[in-house]
């Protein structure tokens, strides 16, 4: 997706570079427009090396070689125009229809998507007339995306502090949902497991939930109903999903089962634990009494499980392996009785468990296995979803009821 960063001269303007990057992160192209006051919090050629793209700066009457001009010719090049921050006088001009700069002429010259991430004191935030111009903002289709409470740069504590980045990079890949799987359930499993030994101890991975939430976000964005069986991770709740929080392997399976009655699609990416311990002690297991043994039980597999409570769904399973990922991931997909296995090698350091990229093998009865390439956790669960969509497409519309 190309994206038209716009920034306003307001203090948040310092965390352009990291939305740049986070942008370019998730594999989006990147542009930046600056206004001549945000000139004095970031400099444009920081936001040019971090993004590889030329800065446009206060003057809109440039031309580009042929002649063309240049705030045209970026409003039709961008699928998205992202303002962050705007500050009460950059809200002002764009409700008002004000074109006085190249950040603003592009503006109005572009007739896609706009989200807006307001930052500014809260006195200021409140006033009357920005709430208006909000209001006229939000009237003509825009995404106002936040201001949020937190600490201001006043050193008070309010509303007014630009939303946090995750947050902002999911609104703007929010606006180009595709919405090929309007009507549809989706129903992801994500992050670890917690399985207790006594009150105060338990045994888990180290599974971060990144990769599910990413799925549970694509399939929104897609159009879908998506619902997220998350286990015990911090992270926020994407937006457009409707998150169900969970602790063990049974309450995990529990849900999961729930939910898939109505889902057209079901991926277990969560790495739910294979055992846990066969008693639970009542109390702190203390170190004097304990003789270092600890007796484990196997806990259900629910992929295999839903091919008997959810056999009209799509099922997708994922295998974290160390070793000998391609017939680990053969031998599930068709003992799982899966229509797609998800492959990735957790023994790199640089993709999997905890970290930002991720790369997969992905596994389909009767296909050879697709490679994608490393990348972005977010872009690799868009190239999962241009493989489960087809099939999903198959499968009638006829709504379901929850079992």
């Amino acid at each position: 997706m190309r994206v038209l960063l716009g920034v306003s001269g307001g203090i948040a303007a310092y965390k352009a570079a990291e939305l740049v990057r986070a942008l370019r992160g998730a594999g989006h192209e990147v542009r930046c427009a600056l206004t001549r006051s945000a000139e004095a919090f970031v400099a444009p050629l920081t936001l040019e090396v971090l993004s590889g793209e030329p800065v446009y700066r206060q003057e809109y009457l440039q031309a580009n070689d042929s002649g063309a001009e240049l705030h045209i010719e970026v409003a039709r090049w961008a699928d998205v125009v992202c303002v962050a921050p705007a500050t009460a006088n950059t809200v002002g001009r764009l409700a008002l229809g004000l074109a006085d700069d190249f950040l603003s002429t592009t503006a109005m010259a572009f007739d896609g998507p706009l989200v807006v991430a307001p930052a500014m004191h809260e006195t200021m935030w409140l006033q009357a007339a920005v709430q208006r111009n909000v209001e006229t903002l939000r009237s003509r289709g825009v995404q106002i995306v936040g201001p949020t409470v937190g600490p201001l740069a006043s050193g008070e504590t309010g509303v007014g502090r630009l939303v946090d980045l995750d947050v902002l990079v999911e609104m703007i890949e929010m606006t180009r949902a595709t919405g090929e799987l309007d009507g549809r359930t989706v129903v992801t499993a994500a992050g670890p497991t917690r399985e207790a030994v006594d009150p105060v101890r338990f045994l888990t991975n180290r599974s971060s939930g990144r990769m599910g939430f990413a799925l549970a976000a694509e399939a929104a964005r897609r159009g879908a109903r998506s619902l997220l069986v998350a286990g015990p991770v911090e992270l926020p709740t994407p937006h457009g999903v409707e998150r169900h929080d969970v602790t063990s392997a049974a309450e995990m399976r529990e849900a999961v089962e729930e939910l898939a009655g109505a889902a057209d699609l079901v991926i277990m990416a969560a790495a739910v634990a294979d055992f846990r311990p066969r008693q639970v002690a009542g109390q702190k297991l203390k170190k004097a009494a304990f003789d270092g043994r600890l007796e484990l039980e196997r806990t259900d597999d629910i992929l295999l499980g839903l091919a008997q409570s959810a056999p009209h769904a799509i099922r997708v399973g994922f295998a974290a392996e160390t070793e000998r990922v391609h017939e680990e991931a053969s031998r599930k997909l068709e003992q799982k009785q899966a229509a797609f296995i998800i492959a990735n090698d957790v023994s790199r350091s640089d993709i999997g468990f905890g970290q930002e990229d991720n790369e997969v093998v992905v596994f389909a009865a009767g296909r050879e296995p697709t490679r994608v390439e490393k990348a972005s956790k977010a872009s690799i669960a868009r190239s999962i979803f241009e493989q489960l969509v087809p099939a999903v497409s198959t499968l009638p519309l006829a709504g379901r009821a929850v079992s």
